[in-house]
């Protein structure tokens, strides 16, 4: 069984492609290493360094012809999405548009696509489930959702099977802390750095924090379980920045106090069920937040040295 992985050199994708090559499959990765990096890709993939909205993509489907594919490359910085809102488009609507003609012309069986909970907005209850209506605050949800709707379309038109998962807070290894990277990894650098990190407001804004092996592990169930149906992949805990501020520098064992800017126009509170992938993926997050802390530290740690 032959995959395909959009963005395979990245943070989430080469974890997925570590997880698909364990598990006997075929891998062919597609990364235009913008965000990804060449030395996360595994050695037993293939790699073809293009972007997923360019032409060459074909030329791709028509050498491997793969059986499925799992769609992770994206643009992913919110602040881009709405400083450039037609860059975040061509990344994500049109690269996604691409991608589903590929799987249209070469009988592709089933994508799995990398969605995010941007796509819930201001959530109205919690925790929130795959019925929460879907509101985007950003450029970025906005255009996650119009890539969940299209996917939705091919299947109804072309009769291509999918599973749409909406990750929470992502962290983990191979996360980097440039760009636009999530807490854990700007946090931890800083802190390894001696230089205190910055926490925007009071820092009791909550998110779910889901540690990137169990989201691998939930693409790789997405590929046999889970018939054209959304999921929501995170922990079903809220945890506060105060508090990964806190876990971080109690691992480390340093004294150093945070900086407090001016809080940023952000959600509040959100946390997802993860109930459904559960009860119909067969999924569970195996990595609590501590343990999830502890390796990732430890990793940013070696490569210091």
């Amino acid at each position: 069984m032959k995959v395909l992985v959009t963005g395979g050199a990245g943070f989430i994708g080469s974890h997925t492609v570590d997880a698909l090559v364990k598990n006997g499959y075929e891998v062919a990765v597609v990364d235009n290493l913008s965000n990804g990096r060449k030395e996360n890709i595994n050695k037993d993939a293939k790699f073809y360094e293009i972007d997923v909205e360019s032409e060459k993509l074909k030329r791709v489907f028509e050498s491997e012809r793969p059986d499925m594919a799992i769609h992770l490359a994206a643009q992913i910085s919110l602040r881009k999405s709405v400083e450039n809102p037609m860059f975040d488009a061509r990344q994500n609507i049109l690269g996604s548009i691409n991608l589903l003609q590929c799987c249209k012309e070469f009988e592709v069986d089933k994508i799995v696509y990398a969605s995010s909970v941007a796509v819930y907005g201001e959530p109205k209850y919690l925790p929130v489930d795959e019925k929460h209506a879907t509101k985007p605050a950003s450029p970025y949800g906005l255009s996650k959702l119009a890539a969940e709707e299209y996917i939705k379309l091919y299947h109804r038109m072309r009769g291509l099977d999918y599973v749409i998962l909406r990750y929470a807070n992502v962290y983990g290894p191979r996360q980097m802390s440039d760009g636009e990277a999530g807490v854990v990894a700007i946090f931890t650098d800083r802190m390894l750095h001696n230089k205190p990190p910055v926490v925007f407001g009071d820092g009791e804004q909550t998110r779910d924090f889901v540690y990137v092996e169990d989201v691998a592990l939930a693409n790789l169930l997405a590929l046999k379980n889970g018939k054209n149906k959304v999921f929501n992949i995170g922990s079903g805990k809220e945890t506060s920045v105060n508090d990964v501020f806190g876990k971080i520098r109690n691992i480390l064992g340093i004294n150093i106090r945070s900086i407090r800017a001016e809080p940023k126009q952000e959600i509040r509170r959100i946390y997802i069920s993860n109930e459904k992938a559960v009860k119909e993926l067969g999924w569970n997050p195996k990595t609590n937040i501590d343990d999830g802390l502890k390796k990732t530290v430890a990793w940013f740690k070696e490569r210091q040295f």
